[in-house]
């Protein structure tokens, strides 16, 4: 776990080289949760070690008894390879990667579908007696993943098309303005322009009668079957976590990103509604693509949403149960931990 930008993917890699040494012998009952992204914050995301770790891994891949499952909702989505700063070939090879590449970005994908893939993952990772890693930032889904769901209906198609010709007719302030009387306190946390949020709260409304806040504070009892070793990263300082955030998006520009996003648009029917160009830098692409800003307004305003994006993900992380912290760079602390928690 941890921020974006906060150094989850070297850890994710140095772990699974551990897993030789301190799983000489199987734990199909102890899962290691960590996050994705690049290593030390003072280096730059092309990072010498990391290169050299991903060469390790390719030459002996199969020295490392354990398979990764995504907690990432960016990278379920198949060609956004760029903006999400997904795992390349070599790494994706070297250690098995689950729930990644399992949409297409015109698509949706939900947290209770997460949860029943990610359940399906670590099950079929046992049976084969390693040891599943869950690596990502998206807390919503750890949430579903180790405290149940919320027993919120599933989409009526009838209310969703009579709420579609609402939103047509009489704009989306409207159905804002809607929330606001029957949902306040959702109300205040969607933002006024996702139409996708609003209408669900909205459906959820006329199908139980209840506000969907009312219902998200009920969790059912499905409690995680697992005992999960939770792990964090703090970033030891926010200038820095800033400075990574900034040289990464500029990185993922001389990658290829604004190219990325034109071949999506000609393969696919995107807007600014849909969950992937909600992920940061991409909708900033898209709206710079088309017309809407100019370069430099693209790139602060992508660089400014994934702050608040890191920003978020630690405010959730501070108020998470059972998480133990670590400083990104102390990986002998990480260690030493493991071996504790599994001896």
């Amino acid at each position: 776990m941890g921020p974006t930008a906060s150094g989850k993917s070297d850890l994710a890699i140095q772990i699974a080289q551990w897993t030789v040494e301190i799983c000489p012998f199987r734990h199909p009952r102890t899962l290691y949760r960590h996050p994705r992204e690049s290593g030390d914050p003072e280096k730059s995301i092309n990072d010498v070690s990391s290169i050299d770790q991903k060469t390790e891994l390719q030459k002996s891949p199969e020295r490392f008894p354990c398979e990764i499952v995504s907690v990432d909702s960016a990278l379920i989505y198949r060609h956004m390879d760029i903006g999400t700063a997904k795992p390349d070939k070599t790494m994706q090879a070297a250690i098995p990667h689950h729930l990644i590449d399992i949409r297409n970005p015109n698509e949706t994908y939900s947290a209770a579908e997460f949860r029943k893939d990610a359940l399906a993952a670590i099950h079929s990772i046992e049976t084969k007696q390693e040891v599943p890693l869950l690596v990502g930032g998206t807390m919503l889904y750890f949430k579903a993943l180790l405290y149940g769901l919320s027993p919120l209906p599933t989409a009526n198609p009838a209310v969703r098309e009579h709420l579609q010709k609402i939103a047509e007719s009489k704009g989306l302030d409207y159905l804002h303005e809607q929330l606001l009387q029957v949902d306040p306190e959702t109300a205040k946390r969607v933002h006024p322009n996702d139409p996708q949020r609003i209408q669900r709260a909205l459906e959820v409304y006329e199908i139980t009668g209840k506000p969907m806040s009312q219902l998200c504070k009920v969790q059912e009892k499905d409690p995680f079957p697992y005992h999960a070793i939770q792990i964090a990263l703090m970033p030891p300082d926010r200038k820095i976590l800033h400075q990574r955030i900034k040289i990464r998006f500029e990185h993922m520009l001389k990658e290829g990103l604004i190219d990325e996003v034109k071949a999506l648009m000609q393969r696919f029917d995107l807007h600014a509604d849909l969950p992937s160009m909600r992920s940061v830098g991409y909708r900033q692409v898209l709206e710079y693509l088309n017309g809407k800003i100019d370069f430099e307004t693209m790139k602060e305003k992508a660089i400014a949403a994934t702050r608040q994006l890191a920003k978020r993900q630690l405010t959730w992380l501070r108020s998470w149960p059972d998480v133990h912290w670590f400083k990104p760079e102390d990986l002998q602390g990480i260690k030493k931990f493991c071996q504790e928690k599994i001896s």
